[in-house]
This record gives C-alpha cells, structure tokens and sequence, in this order.
C-alpha cells in the first residue's frame, strides 16, 4: 500500500514541541478538562509566542503533530493566530515544489517502467508456505499478499518491508523468492554481514531443499575457486538463489535472467554499493528490509514514492527486551552474566574496538572463571570466525566477547542477555539492532547499554542513550527511526534547502506540503481539506478512571480522532472492552463525534453545532451550485429540517430525541453528501 500511514511515533508529553495546522508550532502543556455549561471535555493546552494559549479538543487531536525536524537548533515558538505560520508554509511550499518535480518524474519513470509479471501461485507455492513450522501473524499474511501482488503485477515491485528484528520479515522474503524461482527467475538476497549471509544461506537451503533449487552463498567465507564456481553458475542459470554481501554487487558477477533482488537492511551498504544497487534496480523487482530504516527511506514510503508494508505485530509468546542504560560497573554485570548463565543461557558482550577486545575477555574471564568464553571480530579469518559462530549456535562456548559483527544476523535463542560497553559511541538504529539480537525466544530478556563511569556524555550520545531507554515496546523500529531523522538531522536526508524547510513548519507538515505538491506536478485534483467544528452538548472524553495514564489516554484520544469507518469504530470499541472493560457513555460520545467529524469533512460540512433543540450543519456556500444543493436537501426532509438563508447559509436538524443525537446527524451528513455526488 503506498504512503502507509505511520501513527505510533509521534507519543505526546508534556513540554514536547508541536505544530497545529493554523497556528503553527507552541508547547504542549498537557491535557486538561474543562466543564462548559455543564458539559464536560478535555483539551489539550498548548502554549505560543507571548505565553499565548490555544485549547484544542481532544476530539480534534488530529489538527496537530508533534514536532520533528533537526534537533541542536533553537526552535522559534510563531505567535498565535496563524498569519505567521500561514507565511511561512507559503515560502515552504515554493521550496517544495522543485522537490516534487524530481520526485515525479522519479513516480513516473517506475509507472512507465515494464517488469516482468510473475505468475499466480502454483501449488508448489502452496506446498512451500505449509512447510512454515510457525503460526503466521495477521500482519505477516497481509505484507505476504502485498508483496505477491506487486510482484504479479508488469510494474517493477520497489516495496520496503518494515518490523522489528525477529517479526518475520525473512520468512516473507523467502516466499517472494520461492515464486520467482518457481518463475523462472534468479534471485539475490543482499546482506550487509558474511554472519547474516551464512545464516540467511542455512535457512534457505533448508527450507528449500525439499525442490529442485540451487542455492548459493558469495562472501569471503568462500574460497576463490568457489567463488568463481558461483559467478559460473549465476551467469549460465544454473544458480537458482544466490546470498551475498556487497561481493554479489561486483563487477564480475552477471545474472542469466534476475527477477528479485531482496535487500536486507540497505542503510548498511556504502555509497558506491549502492549507486550498484540502483542500477540493479531498473529492470528488476526489488524488495527492501528493515527494521529501522533510514530517514530518506522512511520519507520517500510516507510521502507514497515507495510502496510500504508494515508488520507491527510480534510472533506468539514474544516477550520486550527488559532494557537498562547505566555506568558500567563491574558487579552488575558479573551479577547479569552469572544470572543468565545460571539459566542456561548465553551472553553477547560488544566491545567495539578489536585493539584491548582480549584484554576485556580477560576481565570477563576473570569475574566468571567457570564461563567457556570466544571472541570474535571482522579481522579474524574466515573459518577462524565461522568456528566461533558454530560454537555459539551449538551452545559450547557461554560468552561471545566481539565487536557490532552480530549488529545483524546472528540469530540464536538461548542467547538472552547482551551487554554493550561504550554505548554512546553508537548510532542509535545500531544500538536497537543489537538489542534485537537477544528476546528471540519466549524467555524474558537483558540488554544492558553502558558507558564509562564518570564519562561526560555529549547531548547527542545522551539523546540515543534516552531513546534506546524510552523505546522498548514492540513496534519501536519506526520510532527510532524518526527518532534517528531528528537527532541526525533532516540535511542528512534531503539537502540544505529542504533542510530549512522542514525545520521551518516541522517534518510532518513538510511531508503533507510535499504530498500536496507532488499531486499538483501530477496533474491531480488537490481537494482542499475541510475541518469541521463539532460542538455538541453532550460529555465527550476519557475519565481517568477510565484509563488512568496520561500517555495512553492521549494514544486512544489520537487513534479515536483518526476513526474513518463503523468498521473502525467497532474495532476501537473492542479493544477498549478488552484492555479497560466497557467504555463508559463520555468515551462512547467521544467515538460518535469522530466519526461524525470526517462524516461532516466529506460532505462539506464546516461547522456542527448545538442550540437548544437544534443542530446547525454550516456549510461553505460561495457558489449557486451549494446554494442549491442545500436547498435540495431541505426540500427533500422538510418534516426534520429547516433551511436558512442569511449571510451565513445553514440547515437546521430539530432533535426531538435526545438518545437518537447521533443517529439524526449522521442521516443528515448522508443525505447531503449524497446529493453533492450526484451533482458532480
């Protein structure tokens, strides 16, 4: 699906930075109810230039996102009432524009671009997907049909695959691959590591041993004579699926007829490698991994450049990694070392530098002298480092002393504490990385991020640190990635230009600007987006005694205000029974005027509000046409409604029933968005 919307990054608190779609970025100052004549509602108060403060109903969350762009900078606070931000999202938007052309004649060359169109699945196929010895989660069956479906389709597939490390991205790329064999067609599968390749290599001949397919791996695992053994049989065909590192992308290595080449992780690669990639890409489907995925990667999916698949959902019984960020001291890690050994685990320990790894070894050795411990880095020797990788999957060595080798790849179940030291010193998608090398089990897990005791930290080692802390849940991957787009900075993505852009009006509101002025370079009719004031005199919000954390109350009011369909709504209802019991009437009141906002946004409707026994539905009137279509209206319910034509033209809905408020105003936005269709 194209511009896959993304609504878990953005968590709110107190004191965070954020942009309202009029007035522009002020502080959030938390949420806050208020009784209006006799009404209850809660208000999310934000604070402007000036000490200026906007209340905004919670009900109408989705008018403000928090804000991203380069942190370091001082952030300017505009003053409330619009004119400010308004000018500034007028320079934003000539500055996006030159941005747009490039990335539509980009859209426009993949349109026109001619693929091969794989084959619907055969019954190998069928056969292939039973042999999985796990339960597929729901998430992964709709990223698997997205994908057979781009790949079944002339277009060339160009789709990234996001989920946190171990929610089963491979299992989907070893499907893709399985069919394009089935095919006809070659496959390389591109990791960044020769660890990653020689795991990737084991499970694909085993899952695919059972077919006529010759997989292959190139990396410096292999010797000369079996690497030219390899190119031989990619270029005459009769190497099926070959996996490799960045020697897959050199120039000896010719293909007999590629269809896929799957990427795992492509922020690993170089900028040579992946100018190679690129020209790869032309002529071939292309399917990209990643659990955290780089800025640029991530803007060009939400701005639907890229096409993204999404799997938020963990396999069964899979348990977040218990996380600590902490000084290095030497007893609690004797004590979390002793603690998993004493279960039958096994321990990762990174020290990033090979220069004083065996002295750390030593140390490790010396504070549990009955652990068996390796060691292992990137300048060890082929079969020298394969050994030490084999003694850990086959449980004779305890601890593995080694450098950010096992960042990917490395997949071993009992291991479940992993201990880094000098964590500030790493990038923060590294950092998640290696946490994910641990928790592949239903076992609780460890991570421990160290840093020197005393050491003073920079602001950007510290921001990592916190976010590596703060993000443990499932799904945290693209959190740390736009976590990642703040802390680098937006120049890193997209040049200075666009860098001040974004910075000016934030990352979110760049992206709609963006999004608006691709369509417009497409030729495409850009609605302008209504945003209908709902006023009604019912109470509309969520009791703490409800839900009492904050955090969460402000996750549920941001997916309420982004309720689109009945069929969303009763979804949203049964998670609230089955996290928090039955919704009290303020919460199910609160769910109905959502739903009636985008209802009243589709039809026109500007403004919904309550006088007395009435319902006043505003509607923008600056044509004839809508003149007479509300006349329309009126005249085709003239038994339950009222038509009024002043300055400000408006139809009157009289409500008799009190318990039927919704209901009437729905039948209201339906009728009238009806008749507006059938008047185009």
């Amino acid at each position: 699906m194209a511009g896959t919307k993304i609504k878990s990054y953005n968590d709110l608190e107190t004191g965070d930075l954020v942009v309202h779609h009029i007035h522009g970025i002020g502080r959030y100052l938390g949420m806050h109810r208020m009784e209006v004549d006799g009404i209850k509602k809660d208000y999310l108060k934000i604070m402007y230039r000036e000490g200026d403060i906007l209340y905004i109903p919670a009900t109408a969350l989705h008018l403000i996102n928090k804000y991203i762009a380069s942190e370091g900078g001082s952030v300017r606070l505009n003053k409330m009432g619009g004119a400010e931000f308004s000018r500034l999202k007028g320079k934003v938007q000539k500055s996006v524009e030159e941005m747009a052309a490039k990335l539509v004649q980009l859209y426009a060359a993949r349109l026109n671009a001619k693929g091969h169109a794989f084959a619907p699945d055969s019954d190998w196929q069928k056969n292939f997907e039973d042999d999985f010895p796990y339960e597929e989660t729901d998430d992964q069956l709709k990223c698997i049909e997205e994908v057979k479906r781009d790949m079944e389709s002339e277009k060339p597939m160009d789709r990234l695959l996001c989920g946190d490390v171990g929610f089963g991205k491979t299992e989907i790329a070893l499907r893709a691959a399985f069919k394009a064999v089935v095919d006809g067609k070659q496959v390389a599968y591109l990791v960044p590591t020769t660890v990653l390749a020689r795991q990737h290599f084991g499970t694909f001949s085993e899952r695919m041993a059972k077919y006529p397919i010759k997989v292959e791996m190139l990396s410096r695992f292999k010797s000369s004579a079996e690497q030219k053994k390899v190119i031989h049989g990619l270029k005459d065909g009769s190497v099926d699926v070959v996996i490799g590192t960045h020697r897959l992308l050199q120039k000896d290595v010719e293909y007999k007829d590629l269809g896929l080449l799957i990427i795992d992780e492509e922020q690993r690669f170089g900028v040579a490698d992946k100018e190679k990639i690129k020209e790869l890409k032309n002529s071939v489907d292309v399917l990209t991994l990643s659990a955290t995925p780089i800025p640029r990667t991530m803007h060009m999916a939400m701005i639907g450049i890229r096409d993204m698949s999404v799997i938020n959902e963990p396999p069964q019984d899979r348990q977040p990694v218990r996380t600590y960020v902490m000084e290095y001291e030497r007893e609690v890690i004797a004590e979390a070392i002793e603690k998993e050994l004493d279960r039958g685990g096994q321990v990762y320990y990174v020290y990033n530098k090979i220069d004083g790894i065996e002295r750390v070894a030593a140390e490790i050795q010396a504070m549990v002298p009955e652990a068996r411990i390796a060691v292992g880095h990137g300048r060890m020797n082929e079969r020298e480092l394969e050994e030490i990788m084999l003694s850990m999957m086959d449980g004779s060595a305890d601890i593995l002393i080694c450098t950010t080798i096992i960042e990917t790849g490395l997949d071993i179940p009992n291991v479940n504490t992993i201990i880094v030291e000098n964590a500030d010193c790493m990038g923060l998608s590294q950092l998640y990385q290696l946490r994910g090398r641990v928790g592949r089990s239903n076992r609780t897990a460890y991570a421990y991020f160290t840093y020197r005791k005393n050491k003073e930290i920079n602001e950007t080692a510290e921001k990592r640190l916190k976010s590596i802390r703060e993000f443990t849940e499932f799904g945290s991957g693209f959190k740390i990635a736009m976590r990642d787009l703040a802390i680098r900075g937006a120049g890193n993505v997209l040049g200075p230009q666009q860098h001040g852009a974004m910075d000016a009006v934030g990352y979110d509101m760049y992206c709609k600007l963006l999004s608006r002025a691709v369509a417009n370079a497409k030729g495409e009719e850009v609605k302008e987006e209504i945003v209908t004031s709902i006023d009604l005199k019912v109470d509309a919000f969520i009791p703490e005694s409800y839900i009492e954390s904050e955090n969460i109350r402000i996750e549920m009011y941001k997916r309420i205000s982004g309720l689109e369909n009945e069929d969303e709504v009763s979804e949203i209802t049964d998670e609230l029974i089955d996290r928090f019991s039955e919704p009290p009437q303020c919460v199910t009141n609160l769910i109905s005027i959502a739903l009636i906002g985008k209802y009243a946004a589709r039809a026109g409707v500007s403004e919904i509000a309550q006088r007395g026994d009435f319902v006043n539905f505003y509607v923008e009137c600056s044509t004839e046409k809508q003149r007479h279509i509300i006349r329309q209206l009126h005249s085709k319910h003239k038994d339950k409604l009222m038509f009024i034509e002043d300055k400000k033209p408006h139809i009157m809905l009289r409500i008799r029933e009190e318990d039927k408020l919704f209901e009437n105003i729905k039948f209201v936005l339906q009728e009238f968005y009806i008749l507006q269709n059938n008047e185009i």
